[in-house]
């Protein structure tokens, strides 16, 4: 130690040799992914942010690290003689390497261009690269690099990552106490982490406060203020369920714009707010419930197929499988407005009178969820209650084929099986398929292709802007207005009368598969379509949970918040039907015409 510093002071003295170069500061470029007003949602790329702006914070944020780090920063030359020289007495005094006397600058170089090895030819480099870099850049550079990429615990590299995961903030908007509690946690990140060890971390910060009110940053009354004001702690960064849709747009952007050689940013159309709406819902549905590896999916998209939120899961950091996007999963019944989409457009009516008995096709007999049969009863009825003895013979009269077309027209991608029990809900979807072929749905008929990016931008270029899609009239009148008529009913006095929300336009259908391995309730209002999935990764039963039970109960809580935040709009009723073709009137019989054909009378009326 003592010979690294003799060698670091020679080199300061005047007339003393030129110090080497300093190594190239290397930096990924990153990908930051903000929702559509401005809010980040997520980082991806490179591990270190770009150099903080200083002058940007309050002057008590910088003045926080300075103090509890690094107190004579400001008048040293990259080391400080003082601070070694009593780390040295206090280290031989106690028999071990009880204190460290790195400055900021020797921290940043050490981060900057070595290994945390603790060996004398480091330490020796890393005072020269320390000196070096004084030379070279000012205070306010040095300290804005610093905190760019000092490690804060929980995966925050840098003062702008930790600011957001601890306290849901930018750090222009820390205040003295929370900047404190940033500070004291380089120490050790571990045993100073604020969700994890809040007492060790409270005692720390009250040091931190200390050391500021000592090097003039604050004075004594502005500390006991900071002490009176205890602030939330996030236990998980508020960002944390939008990490399955940063996934899901993260390869889109680069395979629009490629590998990034600059730092971009990603302009989404998700929605931060219905994003944690969402992600509580979920979260507290599925505990109260109490039921053991559950997992749940929420996906909502507008009219025109801007994704406003998407949850892949419970918990993404315990698990990042995105299910929204990913888990093909049995629609059961809310497969069947695409059967009776079919049937209306082949003429039926929402009043068609039809029968609940037993029916089968070949072998295989449809059961109901209910025992018995209704008997005679219309469509819109059956649709309501989810009977699945005239689903099954509407698919097969109207054509399974029919019933595909009819899905892939409104927006589902995945391969459609055609034999009987798909009637049932047998094909599998995802949550995002589904979401965007109720969205058809709830905006006139007009075909969704839902999208998560709307433009990409690095410094001030415009990598990608999206386009205006032409418009594509997936379904139209009458069958239109008469399905979604048919749907509303759902909740009102069908299946899915739990997600009902009073003083909406609101349709959908709730959907169970066989032995309760999933449960969906998918609806809509004008301009948004909302899809709530449940089931088990291992695809075993949950017990006796159907869709119109907790996705439904799932639905209402995030649609009572999320209308909120949205123009009240009813569903729209669609294109109008086409005018009726008026009969060809016949022609005037020509007086003088001669007929040469016998004209052949037919056998019956």
């Amino acid at each position: 130690m003592l010979a690294a510093l003799f060698a670091a002071s020679a080199l300061t003295l005047p007339g003393a040799a030129d110090l080497p170069k300093l190594p190239p500061i290397r930096r990924e470029p990153q990908v930051t992914y903000v929702d559509r007003s401005g809010a980040v949602l997520g980082v991806r790329g490179g591990r270190f942010a770009p150099p903080v702006d200083v002058a940007r914070l309050p002057a008590y944020v910088p003045a926080a690290f300075v103090a509890i780090e690094d107190r004579r920063f400001y008048s040293h030359q990259g080391f400080d003689p003082v601070g070694i020289g009593r780390a040295i007495m206090t280290n031989l005094g106690e028999g071990r390497a009880a204190q460290g006397a790195s400055t900021i600058t020797q921290q940043l170089a050490r981060n900057l261009f070595l290994s945390a090895d603790r060996t004398m030819e480091r330490k020796a480099n890393e005072l020269v690269y320390s000196i070096q870099l004084e030379r070279t850049y000012s205070k306010r550079q040095i300290l804005g690099l610093y905190l760019s990429r000092v490690y804060f615990g929980a995966g925050a590299y840098g003062l702008e990552a930790a600011s957001q995961r601890y306290f849901n903030k930018p750090a222009a908007r820390l205040s003295v106490r929370e900047a404190a509690t940033l500070a004291g946690i380089l120490k050790s990140p571990t045993n100073y982490n604020p969700v994890e060890q809040p007492e060790a971390s409270e005692a720390r910060t009250r040091l931190v406060l200390d050391a500021m009110m000592e090097t003039g940053a604050i004075t004594p009354a502005e500390r006991t203020k900071a002490l009176a004001q205890k602030p939330r702690v996030w236990k998980s960064a508020a960002t944390a369920p939008a990490q399955y849709f940063v996934d899901w747009v993260d390869g889109q952007a680069r395979r629009l714009v490629g590998a990034p050689r600059a730092d971009m940013v990603v302009e989404t159309t998700l929605d931060l707010s219905m994003e944690t709406t969402a992600a509580d819902q979920v979260r507290t549905m599925v505990a109260r419930q109490n039921l053991k590896a559950a997992q749940a999916a929420v996906v909502a998209v507008d009219g025109a197929g801007r994704v406003r939120a998407m949850v892949g899961g419970v918990d993404y950091r315990a698990a990042p499988f995105n299910r929204a996007v990913d888990a093909h999963r049995q629609a059961g019944s809310a497969w069947k407005p695409f059967v009776y989409l079919a049937a209306l457009e082949a003429g039926r009516l929402p009043d068609t009178v039809v029968t609940d008995e037993p029916f089968a096709i070949g072998a295989w007999s449809p059961r109901n969820y209910d025992e018995g049969f209704l008997g005679p009863i219309t469509l819109e009825v059956a649709l309501a209650n989810s009977v699945n003895t005239v689903a099954a013979r509407l698919a097969d009269e109207v054509g399974r084929e029919a019933v595909a077309g009819a899905a892939h027209r409104l927006g589902i991608a995945s391969k459609i099986n055609t034999d009987p029990a798909m009637a049932l809900g047998t094909t599998l979807v995802t949550p995002l398929e589904m979401a965007q072929a109720y969205a058809t749905l709830s905006n006139g008929g007009v075909r969704v292709s839902a999208y998560g990016i709307e433009r990409i931008r690095s410094g001030g270029a415009v990598l990608y802007q999206r386009k205006a899609q032409a418009t594509v009239q997936a379904v139209g009148n009458p069958a239109l207005s008469e399905l979604n008529q048919m749907l509303r009913q759902v909740l009102v006095a069908g299946t899915g009368t739990r997600a009902a929300v009073p003083g909406y336009d609101l349709a959908g259908k709730t959907g169970t598969t066989s032995d309760y391995k999933d449960a969906w309730f998918c609806g809509f209002t004008g301009g948004l379509a909302t899809v709530v999935w449940m089931g088990r990764d291992d695809g075993s039963p949950m017990g006796r949970i159907t869709g119109g039970t907790v996705p439904a109960e799932i639905w209402r809580g995030f649609m009572a918040q999320a209308l909120k935040l949205m123009p009240r709009q009813a569903i729209p009723p669609g294109p109008p039907p086409p005018a009726p073709v008026a009969p060809a009137e016949p022609a005037e019989p020509d007086p003088n015409a001669t007929l040469e054909t016998p004209v052949p009378v037919p056998e019956s009326v």
